[in-house]
């Protein structure tokens, strides 16, 4: 089958660095060379993917401007804010930040995007190609409060869709694992369990001990 995302990202360029270095025939079958017109893959979101985005409270956003510099912008909030909203769209709010508006700015003039969602804990990385829109709160009200996040302090200004082409999971070399606060919470929540039962079965040894000894 045609991996969408690699047919996307293997220009003719790609394709001669591929062949300079010796891996052509590793991606011949599956990047569109041997057979561009084979049934697509990896361009509509399934289970993996939707639970994975919805765990994330992070991701970095590659967008370019008109003068061809590329800009990576990160994105955070709350678990979840990035919004699964059918197999080929996501969506978010987007919140009020340093105004300099450099992401906003470059969709207005290229729609084309890469978003790169990170998993340091369980070393897996997503790789999204899609095609970012904009609009202001006030145009779209409706859109606003289906992608504001209940409870966030943050002012929305924007609302954000995706429309995705193609996605790629990248292989975990390489990834040093890195844990966030509530992921080593969750992680020592057991540790912490057994260390109260234990101070609570020494408090009580160390009780009996000393009503015996009187």
């Amino acid at each position: 089958m045609l991996h969408k995302y690699l047919e996307i990202a293997s220009t003719p360029a790609v394709k001669n660095a591929r062949q300079h270095y010796g891996s052509a025939g590793q991606y011949a079958r599956i990047d569109g060379t041997l057979d561009p017109g084979a049934a697509p893959r990896n361009h509509l979101l399934g289970p993996d993917e939707e639970a994975f985005i919805a765990r994330r409270g992070e991701f970095y956003l590659a967008s370019v401007s008109e003068t061809g510099w590329p800009y990576v912008q990160f994105r955070g909030g709350p678990i979840g804010f990035l919004k699964v909203l059918g197999s080929k769209t996501l969506g978010f709010a987007d919140y009020r930040g340093n105004r300099q508006y450099i992401t906003t700015g470059n969709v207005a003039g290229n729609d084309r995007v890469s978003l790169f969602l990170m998993d340091y804990a369980q070393q897996r990385r997503l790789k999204i190609f899609g095609h970012m829109h904009v609009v202001d709160v006030t145009l779209d009200t409706a859109l606003a409060a289906r992608l504001a996040v209940p409870g966030y302090d943050a002012r929305v200004e924007r609302a954000v869709t995706i429309t995705i082409e193609a996605f790629d999971w990248n292989c975990p070399q390489h990834i040093t694992p890195r844990f966030s606060e509530a992921e080593h919470a969750e992680w020592l929540e057991p540790v912490k369990a057994r260390l109260a039962f234990l101070e609570d079965e020494n408090r009580r040894l160390k009780n009996r001990l000393e009503q015996g000894a009187a």
